[in-house]
């Protein structure tokens, strides 16, 4: 069984209904210069037009991760969460990844070895949210009934 088919088996045993929507996946140029750059933050913005966009960013192609790059990043990131989105890294070359990790901005993201793997990540309910619905109701229940 697949982690979809487990979280909408879960869903449907608590009675609660669980929205599919749909990813983004945006590959980043292997070279960015400000045209390029235009153009993707302009595609990018079409992609944010939708409640909580959830967008994955594949860096397989970048070879270099220069400050323009970095900015570039950054400005998708705030825009999604600007409509309470996220942005999600994918297949990060080794030497741009390492500079991620030094610069600090990899706390910022979620980072994935592949593109499957941060498409799915999407699609899985956090492990805090399933632990605490139920427990949460058997609480409010047994409070109610001492009353």
């Amino acid at each position: 069984m697949s982690d979809l088919e487990s979280v909408e088996k879960l869903g449907r045993h608590m009675d609660m209904t669980i929205p599919i929507r749909d990813v983004t996946v945006k590959q980043l140029p292997e070279n960015l210069n400000v045209r390029q750059r235009w153009i993707f933050l302009r595609e990018i913005e079409s992609c944010m037009k939708t409640d909580r966009p959830r967008i994955v960013l594949d860096c397989s192609n970048v070879r270099h991760l220069n400050r323009a790059v970095v900015h570039l990043l950054l400005r998708c990131l705030e825009e999604a969460m600007k409509r309470n989105g996220d942005v999600k890294l994918a297949a990060i070359p080794r030497d741009a990844r390492a500079t991620l990790e030094l610069t600090g901005i990899s706390r910022l993201f979620e980072i994935f070895d592949t593109t499957a793997h941060a498409v799915n990540s999407f699609h899985q309910l956090p492990l805090n949210h399933v632990l605490q619905t139920p427990v949460s109701g058997c609480l409010q229940c047994s409070s109610e009934s001492a009353a």
